[in-house]
């Protein structure tokens, strides 16, 4: 399919050309920035249309004798490249007004688009090299993005977030590159199309965790989340609405679903792995919300808290549990983008994400306030709202798979819920 390779190399491409854009010519950067974006947006809608009634399109392009750049789009990541190319509009659109004024914008809009780009290259790509190369080249810009720094922020924090997040990431991100290793061994293949493992063996069921290590780091589950808070305090709200709230959620579960799918046959015990971090992680997550004072903060910890029900929803094993965890992925993203927007025009408006120094915004802010009710109700799971349509999935997925067996997974994904709708009463309370 041609359009595979637009929606990979021409943000990436133009983004990098985009540096040499002025210092003092911001329109001209900002108007770039949004019609690339928004460029790769409609050409992955055409790639999704193209493939429409097929079960994969391919394409191979050759840079150099011996050096191919194999994309494939499936089933599995068509609708997940639509989604990471509109989030780059989104965001992109929202950074026009929200960075306005801010220093380093020569380098942050470029940044934006080299995301982008590098985030579709490692949803499509079928070399697993490939994917390791567009894997760390959003490390590289969500470490440098980070460095920007949100408005309020002390540099001290803001290196030191920066830094957190390099470690915890790149650290995974190792763990990742042996377990692909591994995975070569087993199969003398990098074409990730063409792998298949039994994680029967002890090298299998060791090359099956350290990539799981590389995606639980990027999609933020416990106990490889705290680089999440910590960045939504430091780096500016819209980084956090890109890169923790939406785009590293779908690169994270997209490797994990890739594994459990296509990559691996997955024992009943690897299963039940996915499944208690997947309740850890929503319990744990929202727990922690709820005694945050600073509005990114909390949001941070509900960012880690949904990707529970993801991870519970692709650990059940079951049709209706994997495609509600990837429901809710998609959903996620969505609502908690929305949230993080709200938050910025908040920090805009008042000067503080501090919640016992807001108040009363809702009269002045009334679209901020319906955005956020919206996005709370979402992400509380209450219905007809999009959230409580994969939520309900995750929980059936949960009774498919056995609930005389699996009770405290439903019990603890419910329990979730609850205090999620808790602690958006108290949001909604503070702010508006």
């Amino acid at each position: 399919m041609t359009m595979l390779p637009w929606v990979v190399f021409l943000p990436i491409i133009a983004g990098a050309a985009a540096f040499a854009i002025p210092s003092a010519a911001n329109r001209a950067r900002e108007l770039t920035a949004t019609l690339v974006t928004a460029a790769t947006f409609v050409l992955s809608v055409f790639a999704l249309a193209g493939g429409a009634g097929e079960p994969f399109s391919a394409v191979s392009l050759g840079f150099a004798p011996g050096f191919l750049v194999d994309l494939r789009m499936d089933v599995l990541n068509r609708f997940m490249v639509v989604f990471a190319s509109l989030f780059g509009l989104l965001v992109t659109v929202f950074s026009v007004g929200y960075m306005q004024g801010r220093a380093r914008l020569r380098e942050y809009y470029p940044y934006l688009m080299i995301t982008t780009g590098a985030s579709n290259g490692a949803l499509l790509a079928d070399n697993w090299l490939l994917f390791i190369g567009f894997w760390g080249v959003v490390l590289v810009t969500l470490f440098l993005l980070t460095t920007i720094g949100a408005a309020d922020a002390e540099p001290g924090k803001v290196k030191a977030s920066a830094a957190k997040s390099m470690v915890i990431l790149g650290g995974a991100d190792l763990a990742l590159i042996v377990g692909v290793g591994l995975i070569f061994a087993l199969t003398g293949s990098l074409t990730i199309s063409e792998t298949s493992v039994a994680a029967t063996s002890g090298m299998a069921v060791a090359a099956f965790i350290l990539v799981l290590v590389g995606a639980m780091s990027k999609a933020g589950a416990m106990p490889l989340h705290s680089w999440i808070p910590d960045m939504a305090e430091a780096a500016p709200t819209s980084v956090s609405a890109l890169l923790p709230a939406s785009i590293d959620k779908l690169l994270g579960i997209y490797l994990l679903s890739r594994l459990v799918l296509n990559v691996f046959d997955v024992s009943l015990g690897l299963n039940v792995l996915l499944m208690i971090i997947g309740a850890v992680t929503i319990v744990a997550g929202v727990v922690m919300a709820m005694v945050q004072h600073d509005l990114r903060k909390l949001l941070s910890f509900h960012a880690v808290s949904q990707v529970g029900y993801m991870i519970l929803g692709i650990g059940t094993g079951t049709a209706m549990g994997i495609a509600g965890g990837l429901f809710h992925m998609l959903n996620n993203a969505i609502y908690k983008g929305a949230l993080f927007f709200t938050a910025g025009a908040v920090e805009k408006r008042a000067g503080t994400m501090d919640l016992a120094k807001l108040g009363g915004l809702g009269r002045m802010m009334p679209f901020t306030f319906a955005t956020f009710g919206i996005a709370a109700l979402a992400i509380s799971g209450i219905p007809p709202f999009n959230g409580f349509v994969s939520k309900w999935m995750v929980y059936q997925g949960i009774v498919d798979a056995g609930i005389g067996r699996y009770w405290i997974f439903l019990v603890a994904a419910m329990f979730g819920s609850a205090l999620t709708v808790a602690s958006f009463v108290k949001i909604a309370h503070a702010v508006f």
